[in-house]
């Protein structure tokens, strides 16, 4: 199917690498936010990151005839990349915005669900390169189930934050944060059904 790894290929397994980088770095900092300034600035440098590779495709595809893939799906697949680190990110700047500092356990669990959702998300892209479409499917099941597992830990955390917390202003705080790191879970699961296109119509 691909002759060679081309600039789409590898550019879309940056995206990934990313992907990896800015969700585990919100992962082991949310335990520890001693420090949200640099917290939020660090996660903003690795969205900026993110976005100069969806410049990248944008870029290419511009000048390009011929794709690996359709050209929709890369530009699908680079998009919804983007939006998982957006999505973090957005979050990040909300413990900074908000003056959060408490750890929260709704929270450590989102970003333990969107660490594998991201891990998965990898696999697949570099299997995507290796023309090893049937092999991703897996990958994409798992993302979907992980996202029901960010609904159920929604639907927890909405309600006890209502049964616990009194204070108005902090319960809006956390009920954004808690949608938002929701909504990236989302943006982790457009990714698995672009992929799950690709195999349809390449296989």
């Amino acid at each position: 199917m691909f002759r060679r790894k081309d600039i789409f290929l590898k550019t879309l397994e940056e995206m990934a690498d990313t992907v990896i980088e800015a969700t585990e770095y919100f992962a082991r900092n949310i335990s520890n936010l001693s420090d949200v300034a640099n917290f939020a600035k660090r996660m903003k440098e690795l969205e900026s990151k993110c976005d100069r590779y969806t410049h990248t495709i944008y870029t290419e595809l511009n000048k390009t005839f011929i794709t690996p893939i359709e050209r929709e799906d890369i530009l699908a697949l680079a998009t919804s990349l983007d939006n998982v680190v957006d999505g973090v990110e957005a979050c990040a700047s909300r413990f900074e915005m908000y003056n959060i500092r408490e750890k929260d356990e709704h929270i450590v669990s989102f970003a333990d669900i969107l660490v594998r959702c991201v891990h998965e998300i990898k696999n697949a892209i570099y299997l995507l390169s290796q023309k090893k479409l049937l092999a991703i499917r897996q990958h994409c099941i798992a993302v979907n189930e992980l996202e029901n597992e960010a609904d159920d830990c929604l639907r927890t955390s909405i309600t006890l934050l209502f049964a616990h917390v009194k204070d108005p202003i902090e319960l809006i705080k956390r009920k954004e944060i808690y949608e938002r790191l929701e909504q990236t879970t989302d943006y982790c699961e457009d990714v698995a059904n672009t992929l799950e296109s690709i195999i349809m119509r390449n296989s």
